[in-house]
């Protein structure tokens, strides 16, 4: 366990879970592919240490997000979520980092709504050259999930998705078993042998 990891399990020592387990946050981060991602990979390969409570995820844009993807996210069970885009200025599709920012603002009225904190979702601006940042955002998150606690719906997403479905029973009767009969062969068909059909299975005619 590094430093970092040891910080976060001090933060969420008090919380346990439903199940019984220790709480470990569950964060999904929504980056942009060509500032955020970069900037995510830039700080793997300078070997920084994010905590991999972290679960990334790529968009072409931040612009495409929507808030019902953001409430889908928490549903399945996320504890906190945050949209990682372009600076102002620098979105390579003009205004969907501005659009992405509103749409946040949006889903955090949504949170607040159904009862739960809306810091638990963020946006942030992350170039690409910003490897130092995204694993320090990446951790602010972290520690804000372990100060909030579990997220209230991850327990009923679990027993969604934790249990067999249920599957009604079948009303039609089972199919008779399966009979085979020998093949005809192509000598007794030029004889003109009639395949006879019996409870035993099909032979030739006579």
């Amino acid at each position: 366990m590094n430093d970092t990891q040891a910080s976060h399990a001090a933060h969420g020592a008090g919380h346990e879970l439903e199940t019984g387990k220790a709480y470990e946050p569950k964060v999904v981060a929504y980056c942009c592919t060509y500032c955020a991602y970069t900037a995510a990979d830039l700080a793997g390969s300078m070997r920084l240490s994010y905590s991999p409570q972290v679960r990334i995820i790529k968009t072409l844009c931040t612009g495409k997000i929507d808030a019902l993807l953001l409430l889908k996210a928490f549903e399945e069970g996320a504890d906190a979520v945050f949209v990682a885009g372009c600076n102002i200025g620098d979105c390579h599709f003009l205004e969907g980092n501005l659009r992405a920012i509103q749409v946040v603002a949006h889903a955090k009225h949504l949170l607040a709504e159904i009862g739960l904190e809306p810091e638990r979702l963020e946006f942030f601006h992350i170039p690409a050259s910003a490897g130092p940042l995204f694993a320090q955002r990446a951790n602010q998150m972290v520690e804000r999930a372990m100060a909030l606690g579990p997220n209230p719906l991850r327990f009923s997403a679990h027993e969604k998705y934790g249990k067999k479905l249920q599957r009604e029973p079948d009303s039609h009767p089972a199919l008779p078993p399966a009979r085979f009969g020998r093949l005809v062969t192509e000598a007794e068909r030029e004889k003109g042998a009639t395949p006879v059909r019996t409870p035993e299975g099909t032979i030739p005619g006579a």
